[in-house]
This record gives structure tokens, C-alpha cells and sequence, in this order.
């Protein structure tokens, strides 16, 4: 995007703050803004928030977010960071032949699938059926735990379930799990939103602020009005989570927009308007120094043809634009379904695009004249050592997509890949969780669930 472009929408962001205000639902978090400058809006909970104190405060979220892993490495995301990727909150899972509700066991098993997955850093949790709602949040970080050592992205569904997860943070050193939350637009944070965000503040745990604006249904139709007011909603977050915990770190998160499917009323959110709500993430995420979010996402119910397209396309332009944390791998159906398949599939995509991204050297040993002096006219590079040393990095070797000749060809891509994700559920693995470490989490659990 044009410098020009990103600080007209900043500043239309500035002026709906100003003089339309946003609606915080939380008393206390509303009298906090008051005490330091937020002029009282049209309804109880209403706030217009002056420019000055907008910059002041979003100035304090850091450059900088480490997202920890128990397996005792750390992520950094910064507005300039290559991309990180992670899985998808959803409903259902698709088997292949049905689709039926998630359940904490297919939770485990995508954590456990994405600790063998290489391009997968995170692992986000899901709507689990078989758990009451109001425990799906610990029982979720706690499940996850349990199959992998990766980053762990909770789902929060009560300010209850947050303490719970608070309790949990010291079993393991450093930020290794993560929470988000989405303003209910337009211009709306809802008390859910807040009294989480109050809860897990002052316990340096990375928050990602999500705008969720739908263009011509939550948002103006063109983009750059949907942009300002996603915008507006998310610095208004920020705000908030500022106030509460100063330097509190924060993921900027526009690319969560939609926009409205005029035929048919239905949200879309694998379109190319899709890859340009990331694009706007990118940018404003780097104008206010943040690292940004978006995801990838696909309307196709099946691992088929639109999902590759769909897919690919939102990955490439995701990190051509600079994007530092993209979710959405494995997903199906506008992240209502997930499926292991897919998400094997993805797993291959992120790997192909990475490989584009990383380009090419250019240097005298990537030139390596003199091994063309030795091969000459007419010669062989399969044999050189030349050739030895430098094609596993030089060369994308695919795990999944076929290079065989049609008679020896396995069949289907999806075939394929439900085949690779059985086999990597079937192989055995060291237990991610010490029984130490399951027990404390188990006791926070049984808590909590008792309540």
C-alpha cells in the first residue's frame, strides 16, 4: 500500500474515534478511559477517544512479540518478520466422508499432527462438543499441551475460563500460550472481550486484537471505509489493552475482515478481497510499529480444487505483503471445518512458499564457474560434488504433490495426504506433556471444572 493510503485510513480511524466514538461494555474499563481524557458518547457505555490519547497509548504496545514454545524455542514477530503460521479455530471436523463436530480427541490429534508438521509453529484451539462451553477454554489449552510443544493459541469463551488459564501460565516459563479476541463491530467491544482482556492483563501474555469488520454489513461495502473501521475497532482494543497492562504485547489483526456475498448473504472469506484485508494488516500493522495477523481461508467444503486455489493464492499474497502471523492452515467450509488432510496439504503449500520467498544467492558459489570449466561442452553436473552439496537446498522436494510418472502415480492429492496425516498419527512419539507437568495442569482443570 502507499505511505499516502495507510495515513488517510489512520486518520479516518482518528476522526471516527473522535467524533463517533466506540462502544466499550465494561463499567470499569470505562471509567479508567474517562480518568484519562475519553469524553463521554451517546450511551452509557460510549466513549470518543481524542487522537493524542489514541497515539499515547498504542504507542506503548512493544515492536516486538515473543511467542514461546515448550520445547524451549521462541518466536519473535515484529512488524518486518518472515511469517509464522498456524492452525484454525473451528466446529467440525471433516473426516473424508462426514462431517461431525470437533472433540477435545480431535484436538489432540491435530496437536499432535501439527507437532510432526513442519511448517505448522502454532496450534489453535477449537469448539470442542464433548466439553461444556464454559470449560472449553483450560480444557483446550490443557489438551493441546498434551500433543504437542508448540505454541498454543487458546480460545477464550469466559472471564472464569481466563482466570483458569492465568493459573496455568506458570507450569511452563515465558509465553507459551497466547490469547485474541474480536470486536463485535461495528464499534464494539463487548464485555466478554474486555473482562477478558482485564483478567489475563499484568501477566506479559501476547494478546492478538482482532477487527472483524464485513464490508456492506458491518463495514462501508468499499474497502478503504471497511479498513478505517476494522481499524477504529482494533486501536480502540489496543487501547484498552495499553491501559490495562502498559507494554502489554499485542498482535494487530485487520486481516480478519470479510466482505458480504451480495447473491447469496453469506460472508466471504476466501476472495481476493480476502488477500487484500491482509495487505491492509500488513501495512498498518508496520505504520504503528505492530506485528500483523491475518488468515487464510477457503469457501470450499472438500480438499479439492477451489481449497488449492483458495489456499494458495491467500498464502502467497499473505506473505508477499509482509504479513508476520497467518492461521488458517487446515481449514475448510470459512473455518467452520477442519480437516487433517488439509491440513497435510497446507502444511506442503507453506513449505512450496516458503521456498518462492526465499529466492535465490547469487555468488561464486552459487555461479560455480569452475565447475563449469571442469564439466565443459557436452558434460554432466549429476555427478559433481558441486551438485552433492547444494541441491537439497537449492531444489523444493515435494513430501506430498506427485513427480512420478502417471502409471506409478498414488492417486489423488487428498488421498495422498489422508494417508501421510494416518501415518504420522500411527507413528510413535515421546509424550508431550511430563507427568509432573500433567498433573499440575490437570489440578488447575478439576479446579476450575468443579466450580
Amino acid at each position: 500500500m502507499k505511505v499516502e493510503d495507510v495515513e488517510r485510513i489512520h486518520a479516518a480511524s482518528l476522526r471516527i474515534l473522535d467524533e463517533v466514538g466506540v462502544r466499550l461494555e465494561h463499567d470499569g474499563i470505562v471509567e479508567r478511559l474517562l480518568a484519562v481524557g475519553a469524553r463521554p458518547g451517546a450511551g452509557p457505555h460510549d466513549l470518543r477517544l481524542p487522537p493524542a490519547m489514541v497515539r499515547e497509548l498504542v504507542a506503548l504496545a512493544p515492536r516486538r512479540v515473543e511467542l514461546g514454545a515448550r520445547d524451549g524455542t521462541t518466536t519473535v514477530l515484529a512488524p518486518e518478520s518472515e511469517a509464522v503460521f498456524w492452525t484454525t479455530p473451528v466446529l467440525y471436523l471433516w473426516t473424508g466422508t462426514e462431517r461431525r463436530p470437533v472433540t477435545s480427541g480431535d484436538l489432540l490429534a491435530i496437536a499432535r499432527l501439527s507437532d510432526r508438521l513442519d511448517a505448522v509453529q502454532g496450534v489453535m484451539g477449537v469448539a470442542m462438543a464433548d466439553v461444556p462451553p464454559l470449560h472449553r477454554d483450560f480444557v483446550g489449552l490443557r489438551t493441546i499441551a498434551e500433543g504437542t510443544r508448540k505454541h498454543a493459541r487458546v480460545l477464550c469463551f469466559s472471564p472464569r475460563g481466563m482466570d483458569a488459564l492465568v493459573r496455568m501460565k506458570p507450569v511452563f516459563p515465558g509465553p507459551w500460550f497466547s490469547i485474541g479476541f474480536t470486536a463485535h463491530g461495528p464499534l464494539r467491544w463487548t464485555n466478554l472481550a474486555l473482562e477478558v482482556f482485564a483478567r489475563s492483563a499484568g501477566h506479559g501474555i501476547p494478546v492478538t486484537v482482532n477487527g472483524e469488520p464485513m464490508a456492506g454489513a458491518s463495514a462501508p461495502v468499499t474497502l478503504a471505509g471497511a479498513f478505517a473501521v476494522g481499524n477504529a475497532e482494533i486501536l480502540a482494543g489496543i487501547v484498552v489493552n495499553q491501559l490495562l497492562e502498559p507494554g502489554r504485547p499485542v498482535v494487530y489483526n485487520l486481516g480478519l475482515g470479510h466482505v458480504l456475498d451480495m447473491r447469496r448473504a453469506t460472508a466471504v472469506t476466501g476472495g481476493p478481497e480476502n488477500a487484500l484485508f491482509a495487505r491492509a494488516s500488513a501495512a498498518l500493522g508496520r505504520f504503528y510499529g505492530l506485528p500483523s495477523s491475518s488468515w487464510v481461508s477457503t469457501e470450499s467444503v472438500f480438499e479439492d480444487e477451489q481449497a488449492a486455489l483458495e489456499t494458495m493464492f491467500g498464502l502467497v499474497t499473505h506473505v508477499q505483503e509482509g504479513v508476520s502471523l497467518v492461521w488458517g492452515l487446515g481449514q475448510l467450509e470459512s473455518e467452520m471445518t477442519l480437516s487433517l488432510a488439509q491440513l497435510v496439504i497446507d502444511d506442503e503449500m507453506v513449505a512450496y512458499v516458503r521456498r518462492h520467498r526465499r529466492g535465490f544467492a547469487v555468488d561464486d558459489a552459487s555461479l560455480a564457474l569452475d565447475v563449469v570449466r571442469e564439466v565443459g561442452i557436452a558434460g554432466s553436473y549429476l555427478e559433481t560434488d558441486h551438485t552433492f552439496e547444494h541441491h537439497r537446498r537449492e531444489l523444493f522436494s515435494p513430501r506430498l504433490l506427485n513427480r512420478r510418472v502417471r502409471n506409478a502415480c498414488p492417486g489423488p492429492l487428498h488421498h495422498v495426504a489422508a494417508a501421510r496425516a494416518r501415518e504420522l498419527l500411527a507413528g510413535s512419539a515421546e509424550p508431550a506433556l511430563a507427568e509432573a507437568e500433567q498433573a499440575a495442569l490437570l489440578a488447575v482443570e478439576r479446579s476450575f471444572a468443579a466450580g
